[in-house]
C-alpha cells in the first residue's frame, strides 16, 4: 500500500513539471496566392482527439502542444500542411489550393449540383483557374475554345457584339440553336431587346465563380423545354464569413485594325478606268488618293474597372461589386458603356435547417451603335475623291448641284458621322431561393426558387440635318425610336430527398417538382421621314408565351462504384394547340468508376476511371413565333399600311399558323470515359455521340393559294449529328517555385439532313443564306443526304492558263445548256473538325498563358469578292464611280450576272488556326500596408491568325462573308489588388 502512496506522490510532484512542458501555439492561417485569412481551418496535434479552427481573422489557439509534436493544417480545397512544433509560441502558416481537390468540386446541374466524380453525364466544368486570361468583356470570351464540342464564332469586331454559341452543332434547321443559358439559378432569355448588346455582356465577367457546360441529354433533359442545344449555366462569386474583404480588378486596352479588304487603290483605279471605263467615266476621276477604310478606323482605347467587397458573420455572408466599362471600337463613334451592380446574400437560419440565397445582377448599357454599313462603302467608295469639298462639307455624288445621286455609293465617313443609332439598355436578372431542411426529417429537403429577368432597352437616332438633302438646321432629318420591354419569370418549387442506406451501400438523391416560366413582350416603333413629311407608327401586339414542366430524377450511387441516373420530364408550352401542347422528355444514365474496383484499386498510376453511358430525349419548340398555332388577326407592320394622306394607317390581316405544329425532339446517346493518371497530373475525357433530331421544325414555302402567306411553320424532316470530343490536361513539371499546364480539345463533328418531307415531289431542298448583289438571291440549301445550309452553286470553268473563264460554267447534267439544274452542293460552312489549345507557365512570381483555337474543313462564300469583284462593279453608271476589290484584276470577270453570283470559284476553304490570347502576369511580394495582393498583367487577344482562306475572318457564323467588321488585335495592361 505503501509503494502505491509514494508512487502517487511521485507523480504528483512530477505534474507542475509535465505542465511546464505543454505550450499554447497561435497563429493565423492564410491563402498562399491571396494572402487572405481562410476561416475554419481545421488545427490539430497528429493524433489528438481535437483540436481547434480558425476563426474570421483566420486566427487560432491551440492547447497543450508538445515540443515534437506534428501539427495538421486541413481545409477543403487545399494541400494539408503538417509542422514538426519545435516550441515557438507563434505559427503563421498559408496553404495552397489543392487542384486535385478542386476537380471534386460540385458541378451544377438543373436543380441540384453533383461531385464531379459523380457525374454520368457530359459536363465540363471551368472555374477561375481555367477562364481564358486578357482582355474579354463577356463570359462567352471567357471559355471560347475550352471546351471540347462547345463552338463560340464572334459576332465581329465591334465591342460587345454578339456571339454564336453552339453546342453539338445545335439541333435544328429554322428553331433556335442557342444553349439554354441559367445565371444563379434563373433560366434567362437568350435574346435581347432593342438597344441591347450580347446578352452574355450584361454580367460582370469579373463576377462570375464558374460555368458549367452541359452537353449530352442525360445531363440537360432535366432542363426539359429549352435544353435541346445544351446548357451554360453560370455561378456568380458568393461571399464567405470573415471580415470585409475588398477586391479591385482593372485594366487599360488599346485596339488595332491589323488587316483590311484589299480594294483598289488610287493608282490601280485610275488605271482601271483609264483602260476600261468611256470618256464620261474617265471624266469622272478625282485628284484625290483616299483610303477610305483608313478613314473610318481609328486606334481605339477603351477601360474595365471593377471592385467588389465581401465577408460575413457566422450566418449571414455578402459579396457586392460595382463594374464600369468603356470600350471605343475600332470603327469611328462604335462606343459600349456598361455599368453593372452585382449582390449576393445568403443566410443559415434555424440550426442552419434553413438557408435564404438572394442574388442579383444588374447591368446599364449605353452604345453608340456606328453605322456598319459605312464598312461595305468604304469598299465601295471612289478612291480618287476627297472626303470633304473644299466648302468643309462632304464629298458626294451629285445628279445636280440641289440633287443627290441616290443610285451611287455614299461617302463613307459621312455615313457615321451625319447619322446617329443610339441605344440605351437595362436588364436585372434576379432570385431569391429558400432551402428548408425538414427538422423531424432533415434527409428531405425543400426548395423554393423565385427568379426573374427583365430588360428594357431603347435604340434611337437619325440622320443629320445636312445628310443627303443638304438642308441646315437643328434636330433630325429622318429619325427613329424604337422602344422594347421583355419581362421573364421563372418560379421553382421542388423536393429533395438524400441519404445513404448503409444496409446495401447506396446513396439515394431524388428530386421532383415543378416549374413555371413565363415571358412577355412589348415594343413599339416609330419612324419619320422628312422628304415625304411622313410618320409612321409600327403597332406591335404585346406577346405571352408560358412554359410549365413537372420534373423528376433519381440518382443512386451504389458502393461509390456504380452509379445511376434517371429522369422525366413533362413539359407545356403555349406556342402549340391543346393537342400538342405537352410532351414527355426521359433520360437515363449510368457510370462505374473503375479506379474502385479491386482489380486496379492499388494500381498507384490510375487515379480516377469512369466509363460513362447515357441516352435522353429532348424537346424544342421556340420557333421566335409566339402564336404558331393559334389563328389569329394581328395589326400589319410598316410594308403593310395603307396611306392615307401623309398618314400611314395599321391594317389587321390574317396571320399564318400550322394547328398541327408539335415538339420538335432530339434523342442523343453518349458515351464517355474520364480518367485521371499519376496523382492527375495527366487528366481527361473522351465522348462519343449520336443526336437526331425529328419533326424538325421548320420554316417552309407553302404550296400555291395555300394559307395567308407563302412560307409557314411545319414540323417535315430529320436531321443526325455524330461526333467525338477529347480533351485532356498534363502537367509535365510542379514544384514550388515551377508549375506548368499544357491542355486541348479537339472536335470531330458530321451533320447530316435525313429527311426532309413536303407536299411537293421532287424537291430541290430548301433555299436559305441570303447574299447581296441582285435581288433574292441566295447561296445554300437544305437537301436530304447533304450536311444542312450547304453552299448550292454552279461549277466553274477554267482556262488551260488556271484562271476561270468569265462567265463559262460547267454543264453537269450534260444537257446542252447550262441552267439552274446544273447547281450542285459543293462544302458547307460547319468545320469537320475544331479544336483549343493551351498552355500556362507558372514560376516564382511570374505566370504566363497562351490560347490556341482553330478548325479545319469549314469553308466560306466570300461575298466580298463576288459582290465587288467585276468591271461592271467599278463602270455600272455613267453619272458616277465605284470601287472594286483587287479580286477583279485576278479573275477579269465583266459584269454580274446569278451565274457570276453562285459561283463555286467563291466558296474558299476557311481553315484556320488562330492564337486568341496570351498573357503574362507579376505578384509582387512586396507587403505594402492594408494590401494582401498586387499582381500586375499584360495581355492581347487576337494576335495572330493562319489561314488561306482570301477573306478579312475566316470564322464567321453561317459561311457568308459579306460587310464585317474586322476583328482587332487588342493589347491590355490590368492591375488586380486584394485588400
Amino acid at each position: 500500500m505503501k509503494t502505491i502512496y509514494k508512487k502517487l506522490l511521485f507523480l504528483f510532484l512530477l505534474l507542475p513539471f509535465s505542465m511546464l512542458a505543454q505550450n499554447t501555439l497561435s497563429g493565423t492561417v492564410v491563402d498562399k496566392a491571396t494572402g487572405q485569412p481562410i476561416p475554419g481551418v481545421n488545427v490539430n496535434v497528429q493524433g489528438a482527439p481535437s483540436g481547434t479552427s480558425t476563426g474570421f481573422d483566420g486566427n487560432y489557439q491551440l492547447s497543450n502542444v508538445k515540443s515534437g509534436n506534428k501539427i495538421v493544417v486541413s481545409f477543403i480545397g487545399y494541400k494539408t500542411e503538417t509542422i514538426t512544433y519545435n516550441g515557438q509560441k507563434t505559427l503563421n502558416i498559408s496553404l495552397e489550393e489543392d487542384t486535385n481537390q478542386l476537380k471534386e468540386v460540385v458541378v451544377q446541374v438543373g436543380y441540384g449540383t453533383v461531385k464531379k466524380k459523380d457525374a454520368t453525364g457530359a459536363v465540363t466544368v471551368l472555374t477561375a483557374k481555367d477562364f481564358n486570361k486578357g482582355p474579354v468583356t463577356s463570359a462567352d470570351q471567357m471559355i471560347q475554345g475550352r471546351v471540347a464540342g462547345l463552338q463560340i464564332i464572334n459576332g465581329g469586331g465591334s465591342p460587345g457584339a454578339d456571339p454564336v454559341v453552339r453546342i453539338r452543332s445545335g439541333s435544328s434547321l429554322s428553331a433556335s440553336n442557342d444553349p439554354l443559358y441559367v445565371i444563379d439559378g434563373v433560366p434567362v432569355a437568350s435574346g435581347g431587346v432593342e438597344g441591347g448588346r450580347n446578352p452574355l455582356s450584361t454580367i460582370n465577367q469579373n463576377d462570375i465563380e464558374s460555368v458549367s457546360v452541359l452537353k449530352d441529354a442525360s445531363a440537360t433533359a432535366i432542363y426539359g423545354s429549352r435544353a435541346s442545344n445544351g446548357v451554360i449555366i453560370i455561378t456568380t462569386k458568393k461571399g464567405k464569413a470573415g471580415d470585409i474583404k475588398i477586391s479591385y480588378n482593372g485594366n487599360f486596352q488599346v485596339s488595332e485594325v491589323t488587316d483590311k479588304v484589299d480594294a483598289l487603290s488610287s493608282g490601280q483605279f485610275r488605271d482601271f478606268v483609264a483602260a476600261n471605263g468611256t470618256a464620261a467615266q474617265q471624266a469622272l476621276v478625282g485628284q484625290a488618293n483616299t483610303n477610305w477604310q483608313d478613314e473610318i478606323y481609328r486606334t481605339a482605347m477603351g477601360t474595365d474597372q471593377n471592385i467588389s467587397a465581401s465577408g460575413g458573420s457566422d450566418n449571414i455572408a455578402y459579396r457586392a461589386s460595382v463594374g464600369y466599362t468603356n470600350l471605343n471600337g475600332v470603327l469611328l463613334r462604335d462606343n459600349f458603356e456598361r455599368t453593372t451592380l452585382g449582390v449576393s446574400l445568403t443566410g443559415d437560419f434555424l440550426d442552419k435547417h434553413l438557408k435564404v440565397q438572394v442574388n442579383n445582377n444588374t447591368s446599364i448599357i449605353n452604345s453608340n451603335y456606328s453605322n456598319t454599313g459605312a464598312v461595305g462603302a468604304a469598299v465601295g467608295f471612289d478612291p480618287t475623291q476627297p472626303v470633304k469639298n473644299a466648302d468643309g462639307s462632304y464629298f458626294q455624288w451629285m445628279t445636280s448641284p440641289t440633287e443627290f445621286n441616290q443610285l451611287a455609293g455614299k461617302n463613307p465617313v459621312a455615313m457615321i458621322n451625319q447619322q446617329d443609332n443610339l441605344g440605351t439598355f437595362y436588364r436585372s436578372i434576379g432570385n431569391i431561393q429558400f432551402d428548408y431542411k425538414l427538422h423531424f426529417l432533415p434527409e428531405l429537403k425543400a426548395v423554393a426558387n423565385f427568379g426573374y429577368d427583365q430588360m428594357n432597352g431603347r435604340g434611337y437616332g437619325g440622320t443629320h440635318p445636312d445628310y443627303l438633302f443638304g438642308l441646315k438646321g437643328s434636330g433630325y432629318n429622318n429619325s427613329y425610336e424604337n422602344i422594347e420591354k421583355r419581362n421573364n419569370k421563372v418560379m421553382d418549387l421542388y423536393l429533395n430527398y438524400n441519404k445513404k442506406i448503409e444496409a446495401i451501400d447506396t446513396q439515394l438523391d431524388i428530386t421532383g417538382g415543378y416549374t413555371y416560366q413565363d415571358f412577355r413582350e412589348e415594343k413599339n416603333k416609330s419612324s419619320y421621314n422628312y422628304e415625304n413629311d411622313t410618320n409612321t407608327v409600327e403597332l406591335f401586339t404585346p406577346t405571352h408565351i408560358n412554359l410549365q414542366s413537372f420534373f423528376g430524377r433519381a440518382n443512386f450511387t451504389v458502393a461509390d462504384k456504380y452509379l445511376v441516373t434517371l429522369s422525366l420530364r413533362h413539359d407545356g408550352t403555349s406556342r402549340f394547340t391543346e393537342e400538342n401542347r405537352w410532351s414527355n422528355f426521359p433520360a437515363a444514365s449510368v457510370a462505374w468508376k473503375l479506379n474502385e474496383e479491386s482489380f486496379l484499386r492499388d494500381v498507384s498510376a490510375i487515379s480516377s476511371l469512369k466509363l460513362r453511358g447515357g441516352w435522353g430525349i429532348t424537346g424544342q419548340q421556340n420557333i421566335g413565333v409566339s402564336y404558331p398555332s393559334i389563328p389569329l388577326y394581328l395589326g400589319s407592320n410598316s410594308a403593310a399600311q395603307y396611306q392615307i394622306g401623309n398618314t400611314f394607317y395599321t391594317t389587321y390581316r390574317p396571320q399564318p399558323y400550322n394547328s398541327n405544329l408539335k415538339w420538335e425532339e432530339t434523342t442523343t446517346i453518349n458515351v464517355g470515359l474520364d480518367f485521371g493518371l499519376f496523382n492527375n497530373r495527366i487528366t481527361g475525357t473522351a465522348d462519343v455521340y449520336k443526336r437526331t433530331t425529328d419533326d424538325l421544325l421548320l420554316y417552309a414555302q407553302n404550296p400555291a393559294f395555300f394559307g395567308f402567306s407563302n412560307y409557314d411553320n411545319y414540323n417535315i424532316g430529320s436531321i443526325e449529328n455524330k461526333g467525338i470530343e477529347l480533351s485532356a490536361e498534363v502537367v509535365p513539371v510542379q514544384n514550388n517555385n515551377l508549375e506548368w499546364r499544357i491542355g486541348g480539345n479537339v472536335t470531330f463533328q458530321d451533320s447530316k439532313i435525313t429527311k426532309l418531307t413536303t407536299t411537293q415531289d421532287n424537291t430541290p431542298g430548301f433555299d436559305v443564306g441570303s447574299i447581296s448583289g441582285g435581288t433574292g438571291n441566295t447561296i445554300q440549301n437544305h437537301q436530304v443526304g447533304y450536311a444542312p445550309n450547304s453552299f448550292y452553286v454552279y461549277e466553274q470553268a477554267y482556262g488551260a492558263d488556271g484562271k476561270p473563264l468569265d462567265g463559262v460554267f460547267v454543264d453537269r447534267n450534260k444537257d446542252g445548256i447550262v441552267n439552274a439544274d446544273d447547281r450542285y452542293r459543293f462544302h458547307k460552312p460547319a468545320a469537320d473538325v475544331f479544336y483549343g489549345f493551351y498552355t500556362s507557365l507558372t514560376y516564382k512570381n511570374w505566370d504566363m498563358s497562351m490560347n490556341w483555337r482553330g478548325s479545319w474543313g469549314n469553308y466560306m462564300y466570300n461575298n466580298v469578292d463576288s459582290g465587288n469583284g467585276t468591271y461592271n462593279t467599278v463602270l455600272i453608271r455613267q453619272t458616277d464611280l465605284a470601287n472594286g476589290v483587287e479580286n477583279l484584276l485576278e479573275t477579269g470577270f465583266k459584269q454580274g450576272s446569278d451565274f457570276q453570283l453562285h459561283s463555286d470559284y467563291y466558296v474558299q476553304d476557311a481553315s484556320f488556326v488562330r492564337l486568341d490570347n496570351i498573357a503574362v502576369g507579376y505578384t509582387f511580394n512586396q507587403k505594402i500596408k492594408g494590401i494582401s495582393m498586387l499582381k500586375l498583367t499584360a495581355a492581347a487577344q487576337n494576335v495572330l491568325t493562319i489561314t488561306k482562306y482570301d477573306g478579312l475572318n475566316p470564322e464567321i457564323s453561317g459561311g457568308i462573308d459579306n460587310n464585317i467588321y474586322p476583328r482587332p488585335i487588342t493589347f491590355t495592361l490590368g492591375l488586380n489588388a486584394n485588400f
